[in-house]
């Protein structure tokens, strides 16, 4: 059955009870990572609450990210992405556990400082200062130029990856980053 066709059919169907939070997400699947952060950027700039993770085994394409979306927007965001020549592999419901996107973060705390990877790329800064002491992973030909522009810096003052670089690494750089900015601002 088509995501459509499913989608028919569950409107069509009794209203799933409140507990049963299982098909408030959907998956876009698509063939390149680069279709993944094409996608993002024009799904968030429409405000539309979109997450980048990593495929669950029984979708993956090729690609190691995809996009979660609330299902309330699907007909919206296929729409969206129509009109912008994007078209996703799959648009798949999260209507079971083993469907269950996979988290792109990985964090490891040394006590003064916290790692964090996002795919191959990763940043340490210290949790006291929130100085970067180090920038690495990937095998981008940006990677050293970012990790030059941000080592030493404060998080509040480094640029950003997602300004600085070209390539997937950027990318999870950039995620990386948002990630540790956002564990160290609690």
């Amino acid at each position: 059955m088509s995501f459509l066709g499913w989608l028919k059919n569950k409107a069509q169907s009794q209203k799933l009870p409140d507990s049963d939070k299982a098909f408030d997400r959907g998956l876009l699947v698509f063939e390149n990572t680069t279709e993944v952060i094409r996608a993002e950027k024009l799904l968030k700039a429409q405000g539309i609450a979109v997450k980048v993770m990593g495929p669950p085994p029984s979708v993956q394409s090729g690609c190691d990210m995809v996009i979660t979306f609330p299902m309330t927007d699907a007909l919206f965001i296929l729409r969206i992405l129509e009109k912008a020549k994007l078209s996703p592999l799959q648009t798949v419901p999260v209507d079971n556990p083993l469907l269950e996107p996979v988290g792109l973060f990985h964090i490891k705390d040394f006590g003064e400082h916290l790692m964090v990877r996002a795919a191959n790329m990763k940043i340490t800064a210290c949790k006291k200062t929130r100085r970067i002491v180090n920038v690495s992973g990937g095998g981008c030909p940006d990677v050293p130029y970012l990790a030059a522009l941000m080592v030493g810096k404060s998080l509040d003052d480094t640029p950003l990856p997602r300004d600085k670089g070209h390539t997937l690494c950027g990318y999870a750089l950039q995620l990386a980053f948002e990630e540790m900015v956002r564990i160290c601002s609690q």
